[in-house]
């Protein structure tokens, strides 16, 4: 059994995700649909968690993204990444029910992900595009899912997948924009 902590990422902790993402999805991850949505958006700081041993040494890390669905704002789930030596311990599922527990608990409607169903139906996804979501690229339809954390959420919210502007990270001078900042109020 290993034992391991889940922490509030740090900014501290960046240097440690980076070469963890390219060790779990290989350095070509940023040419996925799902990273144009990431690109240039701030992860939301309350619903990014790292997973650490005894000794601090991180196994995983988990984020979540602000998006809109049309104008509906609903979260993207990911990427998670699982030191390779860790894979099959529950650490990914643990960071991944902590993170739902904690969106459920900001008062967050939706959750997508881009992800095997077999990984993540356990905990709730459904098949998107038959809820009429649309990603802005290409995406293995099967692959592609979203889990009510609101009963009847995808009943009501349809349509086009987008960026959420509100949490770019630099406005039209190229300054840094606090997370939740427009670049028009910047």
């Amino acid at each position: 059994m290993i034992h391991f902590h889940i922490l509030q990422e740090r900014p501290e902790d960046a240097v440690s995700i980076e070469p963890l993402l390219d060790a779990s999805f290989g350095d070509d991850r940023q040419q996925k649909t799902v990273y144009r949505l990431r690109e240039g958006i701030a992860p939301l700081p309350d619903l990014c968690f790292v997973a650490t041993d005894d000794d601090g040494r991180m196994l995983a890390s988990l984020r979540f993204w602000p998006i809109l669905i049309e104008d509906d704002p609903a979260i993207l789930l990911g990427p998670l990444a699982v030191d390779p030596k860790m894979r099959g311990c529950g650490i990914g599922r643990a960071l991944v029910r902590h993170g739902l527990d904690t969106a459920l608990r900001r008062g967050d409607r939706m959750c997508v992900v881009v992800g095997e169903p077999e990984y993540y139906g356990p905990f709730g996804f459904m098949p998107a595009t038959p809820a009429g979501l649309v990603l802005p690229g290409p995406v293995e339809p099967r692959r592609f899912q979203v889990l009510d954390l609101v009963p009847g959420a995808s009943e009501t919210t349809r349509g086009l997948i987008q960026r959420d502007e509100r949490y770019a990270l630099t406005g039209p001078t190229g300054r840094r924009l606090r997370p939740g900042a427009t670049a028009q109020s910047a």
